[in-house]
């Protein structure tokens, strides 16, 4: 079995979640847990690492300040205790970094801003220059604006797309739990140290447990980590409130669970394809074309095409359906839906005899093959 690596050993560029149980005791804003998290940031920098958080907690603050006594579920009040929040916070990181010498760098986000190519490279010169500038980045999923189409619905998979933004080794999440436990919630409960691959039995370990203060669950922590593994990122879930956490792991102490990179690695941009992007319409295929993508590697050709549904034009992105109806792909659609059903079922040959040019349906540079 692989082992767990130091750190300060092997990584650059390290993204760290911290959910909002971390930072709160249920009632009010945890500041021995905060204070221990923003010294483990100043020891992984002090170590030549470059830090960018993605914190949670800015409704949970601004819910305290109005008095709320819990998680809003009224989109309007839960944005304006997002919008009272975020300023709290972010000062709060201020005076905590100014102590160890580093500065913050507040950065709000949604969905939309990275389902956009151009806006994700935007906010991905932005970060790496700050990085580049010794700032520490936090980073939060923008609540006060972000509407429920739009909402990523959890930082987990937020800092799942940090990482591609900034080009990271590793993420380490931060939880009231330690780690990935076996047996959860009886007596012979242990916590499971290394994970070799997130795959469905890892997953039948957890259920759908939710925090209370925050969103996410274990569910959401392990699909984040699932998707950086497959990025060649390893990853970590650690107790954030546990003293001195960020410097054990720092060391490469035996805290948590550690979670392998995949060595099959994606490219950053078929994981934006796969991960960033809402689905616009799908494509439903025979299998000779479920082979020709799983197994050699093609474009979709309309010839493969038995069905073509949803709303979609050129460059959004479609999910591709095996006979059954399971989503084996996920690309960019190379035409919009009416030129996909004029052409689906048909031979290029045909097509450009009809039309006067002919193109696939889905480019393989643009496609990103999902695990059987």
């Amino acid at each position: 079995m692989m082992q767990r690596k130091p750190l300060k050993n092997n990584c650059k560029s390290v993204v760290i979640k911290i959910g909002s149980a971390v930072l709160s005791d249920g009632k009010a804003f945890d500041e021995v847990s905060f204070v221990n998290v923003v010294s483990g940031v100043a020891s992984l920098r002090r170590s030549g690492i470059d830090v960018t958080v993605v914190c949670s907690g800015a409704v949970a603050l601004g819910r305290a300040a109005l008095g709320l006594a819990e998680r809003p579920k009224k989109l309007a009040l839960l944005q304006a205790s997002a919008s009272v929040g975020q300023g709290i916070l972010a000062s709060k990181w201020a005076a905590a970094l100014s102590t160890f010498g580093l500065v913050s760098a507040q950065v709000l986000l949604t969905h939309d801003d990275l389902a956009n190519r151009r806006r994700f490279i935007a906010a991905r010169q932005t970060l790496r220059e700050l990085l580049e500038l010794g700032m520490v980045p936090i980073i939060n999923e923008n609540d006060a604006v972000a509407v429920e189409e739009i909402k990523m619905g959890d930082n987990d998979l937020l800092s799942s797309l940090v990482v591609s933004l900034v080009g990271a080794q590793h993420l380490t999440i931060l939880s009231n739990v330690d780690g990935l436990l076996s047996d959860a919630g009886t007596p012979r409960v242990k916590r499971i140290s290394f994970v070799s691959q997130v795959d469905d039995d890892v997953f039948a370990q957890v259920g759908g447990h939710k925090s209370a203060v925050g969103s996410g669950g274990m569910t959401t922590k392990l699909e984040a980590i699932r998707r950086v593994n497959e990025l060649g990122v390893s990853a970590h879930i650690v107790d954030g409130k546990s003293e001195n956490v960020l410097l054990h792991c720092l060391e490469g102490y035996d805290v948590g669970t550690w979670f392998e990179a995949d060595r099959s690695r994606l490219k950053s941009r078929k994981h934006w394809i796969a991960y960033a992007l809402d689905v616009k319409g799908r494509l439903v295929i025979d299998s000779g074309a479920v082979t020709a993508l799983r197994q050699r590697g093609k474009s979709l050709l309309p010839i493969g095409v038995v069905d073509v549904q949803g709303d979609f034009v050129e460059g959004e992105l479609v999910e591709l359906c095996d006979p059954m109806g399971k989503v084996m792909a996920r690309g960019l659609a190379a035409t919009d839906i009416h030129a996909a059903r004029q052409m689906m079922g048909k031979k290029l040959v045909d097509i450009e005899a009809e039309r006067g040019w002919s193109t696939v349906l889905v480019h393989r540079d643009d496609l990103i093959v999902l695990d059987a």
